[in-house]
């Protein structure tokens, strides 16, 4: 048998672009195909303000959609923002950019001992915004390819390849021309950074524009709860996605699960680093954190005998939830059945019919699902399969503060 080599290393690639995001959606969906849920009804307890739900599409770019809808948010909170009209919308590809650009520097400093891909986290789009600051939008979509929403395999495999040849040093020194060329890639794909642009009737450069929606960078703090670092720390998550080495301040997990419940009583969002490839991260909007072996099926007396119609995933009567704890956090981490899936927006929590306590958060896959691009995830969920979670510092409680040194 012939193989068309060059169309079996465009697969490849092409996967390997898809780490961060998309990959997420993809095992979440075809995990959900195994297991059906009972319909379940929430009833909201509080949210807060968020902008609209937002479409990565075909890009591994969940940490900047999330983690601008995050900033979003935080603009509209810091600026008293009441009319859903003058709610900002700020460009993520203005973010990716200045990221791409500035990990492919790294990645040639490093001799290519770094991950480099779409994937990134929520702490890279502030270091963006502190460097660089932040453009709207309609200033710097980032579509300059000829598709309507993101389809960025091909340039996510062209930047891999050329910090691939550049890594190599065929010349046996550097050019003055590689980094020019890899930016100059950059813009062709995703259009020039705006210099100033106009909003509401003022000009803005991208520093300007950030420091007038009074958005301070160091105000944010990033929170994680493994065990393999002692509590009351910071480090560095080792996660591929953590290219710039932010660091994140070690919490026990029951700790974190206060403090996110108290940021969200007190008027804040959270930006969240998840793993979402378990079975209970549906297409349809539930993040539920199944015990396969409690969860009851309610098949018929033939399905019982002879098994499930093909292709048909199984009812479920009842749905029990595992029971996460500091260990089985730290032994999933270890073993990387939980890894760095997917970026959201947590902005409210809601009660299902049986009161049971739910997050609401905020996906970037476009208006899809039961909840029109919202999901429902359970506490257990979030507590099993949270990596981080970033918060503005005035969303910690006293105590924690003043451990931290804030």
């Amino acid at each position: 048998m012939i193989y068309n080599m060059n169309n079996m290393k465009k697969r490849t690639l092409i996967l390997a672009a898809m780490i961060c995001c998309t990959c997420g959606l993809l095992n979440a969906q075809s995990a959900a195909q195994k297991f059906k849920f009972p319909e379940y009804t929430f009833t909201t307890v509080l949210e807060n303000p968020i902008t609209a739900v937002g479409n990565q599409a075909s890009s591994g770019t969940c940490w900047a959609f999330s983690t601008i809808g995050f900033v979003e948010s935080e603009i509209i909170r810091i600026n008293k923002i009441a009319d859903k009209a003058d709610y900002p919308a700020l460009s993520e590809f203005f973010v990716v950019k200045h990221s791409y650009s500035e990990r492919a520097e790294k990645y040639i400093r490093l001799d290519g001992c770094l991950g480099f891909s779409a994937g990134s986290g929520a702490g890279d789009v502030i270091d963006v915004i502190r460097d660089h600051g932040m453009v709207p939008r309609s200033a710097m979509t980032g579509m300059n390819y000829g598709t309507a929403l993101p389809k960025q395999a091909e340039m996510d495999a062209v930047l891999k390849a050329y910090v691939g040849a550049v890594v190599s040093n065929p010349n046996k020194t550097l050019s003055t021309a590689w980094k020019r060329g890899f930016d100059a890639v950059l813009t062709e794909y995703l259009g020039e950074y705006p210099a100033t642009f106009t909003v509401g009737g003022k000009e803005y450069t991208p520093e300007s524009y950030r420091d007038a929606m009074k958005f301070v960078p160091e105000d944010y703090v990033s929170l994680t709860s493994f065990t393999h670092h002692p509590f009351y720390t910071w480090f560095s998550l080792e996660v591929c996605d953590n290219w710039r080495s932010d660091l994140s301040y070690n919490i026990p997990i029951d700790e974190f699960m206060e403090v996110l419940d108290y940021a969200l009583e007190n008027g804040y969002t959270a930006a969240w680093g998840a793993d979402v490839s378990h079975e209970g991260f549906t297409r349809d909007g539930l993040a539920i954190l199944v015990d396969k072996s409690a969860s009851t099926s309610a098949g018929s007396d033939q399905e019982h005998w002879v098994g499930k119609e093909e292709g048909k995933p199984a009812p479920v009567a009842k749905v029990v939830e595992a029971v996460p704890t500091q260990e089985s956090r730290q032994t999933e981490f270890d073993n990387k059945t939980m890894t760095d899936d997917h970026g959201m927006l947590i902005y409210g929590i809601a009660k299902d019919q049986d009161g049971n306590k739910f997050y609401m958060v905020k996906n970037s896959w476009g208006e899809t699902g039961k909840y029109k691009g919202l999901w429902y995830a359970s506490e257990a969920f979030v507590k099993a399969q949270s990596l981080d979670i970033m918060i503005h510092k005035s969303a910690l409680p006293k105590a924690l503060r003043k451990k931290i040194g804030l």
